[in-house]
């Protein structure tokens, strides 16, 4: 019987060992070469010094449930502030004895929108549920009917106003910019006019010309006796100015699709909808998701702008919470705090984007 024996490849490429595993990932990415280990190395002696100073302060050295009085003597970070606040912060002006309302459209909207998140879901089912979904928000915050008191929208103020115009505002801007897109990119010179007319008015004012003339100017217009609620006239300017965005981005979608996908589409007898709906959008919107999810993260940031107008979002009731004199002088801990919503609303959408982008290169 013929034993045979194994013979090396010639072909066969043989890793060093240091080029896998962790100490292969270190060395390819946090010591490639002298740059970047010059500068791995001054970040590591800026954590080095940072780090634990900001862990003293905020948590060996803090407090957390005690009087405004005892955050005078402290040496760390006075998280009363937050902790002694926290209802005002996150429900502002609402009735204090009405908080069960807003938590509970909360719960509501986070179960949503967690719910949306799965590409399994996206049915015709998905839309009732948002409608549903809504009109109860809607409900629970306004009251009226069912017995429930009915609060005006000038106390509705907090994390409820940041996350439903935020929302809200992308899910009606998205949709509307790319309906925009389409116009300026149509054949009739009418439609394509208005469209580059708007985007280039809105895209040139700022956002908080826009909140300023939906605040004071345009009620100057309205008739005699007859008034639209602030908050729509928030979210109106808001949705104007994400869509106008929206827009520019989708249209470089657009003209970065082949001629010969249009033609492909117009030779086996399909419409200019039936193109759009089936061959060119579905292509063009993916191509455009992380630039269209940098306007959405900065429509989510830019809520905070509504501080201007007198609409009490999150960074407004902390600030309210901060002009009290027993909590002046804790900003940095307030703002810390608010700040970790406004990243975990950013992250979310960021990770989103990253997993539909891998589910739709399959």
């Amino acid at each position: 019987m013929e034993r045979f024996t194994k013979t090396a490849d010639p072909h066969e490429i043989k890793r060093p060992v240091t080029s896998v595993g962790v100490i292969g990932w270190v060395r390819g990415n946090l010591f490639g070469g002298p740059l970047s280990s010059c500068l791995t190395i001054v970040t590591l002696l800026l954590l080095y010094k940072t780090i634990p100073l900001f862990t003293q302060w905020a948590f060996i050295d803090s407090v957390w449930y005690t009087p405004s009085e005892v955050c005078k003597t402290c040496v760390g970070a006075c998280w009363s502030i937050v902790t002694q606040n926290l209802r005002f912060i996150l429900f502002g002006f609402y009735p204090y004895e009405l908080h069960w309302r807003p938590l509970l459209s909360l719960v509501l909207f986070v179960i949503l929108i967690v719910y949306s998140g799965n590409k399994a879901h996206w049915k015709k089912s998905l839309f009732y549920a948002w409608v549903v979904t809504l009109l109860v928000i809607g409900l629970l915050m306004k009251g009226g009917l069912f017995g429930l008191a009915s609060v005006e929208t000038t106390k509705w103020s907090g994390l409820p106003i940041t996350l439903l115009l935020s929302v809200f505002t992308m899910v009606v801007a998205y949709p509307l910019g790319v309906i925009i897109a389409l116009c300026r990119r149509s054949r009739l010179p009418i439609i394509r006019a208005l469209s580059i007319v708007y985007i280039e008015v809105i895209r040139g004012v700022p956002l908080i010309s826009l909140l300023f003339m939906s605040a004071i100017m345009f009620p100057l217009f309205m008739p005699e006796g007859m008034t639209i609620d602030k908050l729509i006239r928030a979210s109106v300017a808001l949705i104007m100015f994400t869509s106008a965005y929206i827009a520019e981005v989708v249209r470089g979608g657009l003209q970065g699709m082949s001629k010969g996908q249009y033609e492909a589409a117009e030779s086996i007898g399909l419409n200019y909808f039936q193109t759009m709906r089936l061959v060119i959008l579905p292509q063009a919107l993916k191509m455009v998701i992380p630039p269209t999810v940098g306007i959405l993260v900065a429509a989510f940031k830019d809520t905070s702008l509504l501080v201007i107008i007198a609409i009490y979002d999150l960074l407004k009731t902390t600030q309210t919470v901060l002009s009290d004199p027993p909590w002046m002088g804790y900003s940095a801990e307030a703002y810390l705090f608010i700040s970790i919503f406004y990243f975990a609303g950013c992250f979310s959408l960021s990770n989103f984007s990253r997993k539909l982008e891998k589910e739709l290169q399959r």
